[in-house]
């Protein structure tokens, strides 16, 4: 895929929040809390669409503008220049943000955090109760 500077500015943006159930939609979620996923993150994303075949750019000294503390974006292109789709399965940029919250708790980077956090808390489990003296 070769990506033309120039051209990137014409291109689509999605914001993390758009995606992120922790959010209302006041605060910018664009999808339904039931196919949005927990706090996703630039790379994710980026991740997703490399695997959906999309391009896409991480911005990540752009801020989203209701939250200004939430930095990052992705541009994303759906069509190429002779106006055929990237991804057939894929035709608009709620159906790119649907799949992408599909496919981002069955990221790399998130199944590696899980693990190492659930071994330690059944490694502790096997104590029970509060340490110290009892009351007679």
């Amino acid at each position: 895929m070769q990506i033309e500077p120039s051209n990137i500015k014409k291109w689509n943006i999605i914001y993390p929040v758009y995606i992120n159930s922790k959010k209302t939609v006041a605060e910018g979620r664009r999808i339904s809390t039931a196919n949005a996923c927990e706090n996703p993150t630039c790379v994710e994303i980026s991740d997703c669409c490399n695997y959906l075949k999309i391009p896409c750019v991480i911005e990540i000294d752009k801020a989203y503008p209701r939250d200004f503390m939430q930095r990052g974006r992705i541009r994303f292109q759906l069509k190429k220049e002779d106006g055929s789709l990237w991804n057939a399965e894929i035709g608009s940029k709620k159906q790119l943000m649907l799949r992408v919250a599909e496919l981002i708790p069955k990221h790399h980077g998130r199944t590696k955090k899980q693990e190492p956090a659930n071994a330690s808390t059944a490694a502790g489990s096997s104590k029970s109760g509060k340490g110290g003296k009892k009351k007679k």
